[in-house]
């Protein structure tokens, strides 16, 4: 395959494997696409390593923590691309996954081509998120085991969105400074944590989304001291008849999310009206995780892994069109975040 060059790692290549965080990456003002679009492949191709089941847990995790000392400089040894290609990207069904590994080298390059805050700023970013996916193939079995683990407490799982998620909010917010100066006007300490809770909240999302799926490979996120609160083990989740019995625990988790979205509309309205691009890419997530939610809600079946509460691409598409009239006016994009949470309230 011929050297990937930095246009089509963060063009074709990007599209081809982020799907619909393309369509927010692209609508981002210009300065900010780079370094995200760049933390995003870098993130994308551990998750990839971390997630190939066909490979051992203690062999992806190797690899794992291999990718991360060459993201930070620590390693130059081009044998770990090697190496990543033979082991892992082998294993791929996706084309671009594929790609994606092989084209580790020139990601690296291109990292070493940003600003020297930029560069520090996407380090960090994919250091934390993998440190996310460590703590995954450290805390439950092989997927193949037939073993199921749970997080412990709630201040666990709380934990597990910041690695995976909330981290990605200050991330965000520290290149909306960088690129856009003068355009937040909240100090950066209140949107960093604002942009915390953001993450957080879409990742509470999939976490009840894509509950049943989760169990099935050995995870539980929904934490053991939970479950035991309403009677139930990561076995009874199991059986999709127990979803009517599981969805205390499912609202109460539920509220806690909605209070991160409630975070999420304040970091949102904190990005001038005139910002549009900007307000855009904060607006669709937050819309499209609430659209979720009020699937989940009214799924009498959401631990059914063949009933996932998936929002469709029709409706995205239709999300996104309605969100162009919405993002001009504060009290729009309020009314229209603030009537889903209600909408969803509704539903308790």
């Amino acid at each position: 395959m011929p050297t990937p060059t930095r246009a089509f790692l963060l063009g074709p290549l990007l599209k081809g494997v982020s799907r619909s965080f393309y369509l927010t990456l692209r609508v981002l003002p210009a300065g900010m696409r780079d370094p995200i679009g760049l933390a995003y492949l870098l993130a994308r191709a551990a998750d990839t390593i971390a997630d190939t089941s066909l490979i051992a847990p203690g062999q992806r995790l190797q690899l794992l923590l291999s990718l991360r000392d060459q993201v930070n400089g620590v390693a130059s040894d081009g044998a770990l691309f090697q190496r990543m290609a033979a082991e892992v990207a082998g294993q791929q069904s996706q084309s671009d996954e594929k790609v994606l590994l092989e084209s580790l080298g020139p990601a690296l390059q291109v990292l070493a081509q940003l600003s020297e805050s930029d560069r520090k700023a996407v380090r960090e970013i994919v250091s934390t998120l993998t440190e996310g996916m460590e703590f995954d193939l450290r805390t439950f079995p092989d997927e193949r085991s037939g073993r199921i683990a749970a997080l412990r407490e709630y201040g666990e799982l709380d934990r597990y969105t910041y690695l995976v998620a909330g981290c990605v909010g200050e991330f965000w917010t520290a290149m909306t400074y960088a690129h856009m100066p003068g355009t937040l006007k909240e100090r950066p300490d209140i949107m960093a944590a604002r942009g915390v809770r953001f993450g957080k909240a879409l990742q509470m999302t999939n976490v009840l989304r894509d509950c049943g799926r989760d169990l099935r490979i050995g995870r539980c996120y929904l934490p053991q001291s939970m479950l035991e609160q309403h009677g139930l083990s990561p076995q009874d989740l199991l059986l999709p008849a127990n979803s009517l019995r599981a969805r205390p625990l499912m609202i109460e988790l539920l509220r806690n999310t909605l209070d991160h979205f409630r975070e999420a509309l304040d970091y949102t309205l904190a990005i001038p009206a005139l910002s549009v691009r900007l307000r855009l890419a904060c607006l669709w997530p937050i819309l499209i995780g609430l659209e979720t939610l009020l699937l989940l809600v009214d799924n009498a079946a959401w631990l059914d892994p063949q009933r996932v509460s998936k929002v469709s691409r029709n409706k995205v598409y239709r999300i996104i069109a309605s969100s162009l009239l919405v993002v001009p006016s504060n009290a729009r994009v309020r009314q229209a975040i603030e009537q889903r949470i209600r909408d969803i309230e509704a539903r308790f």
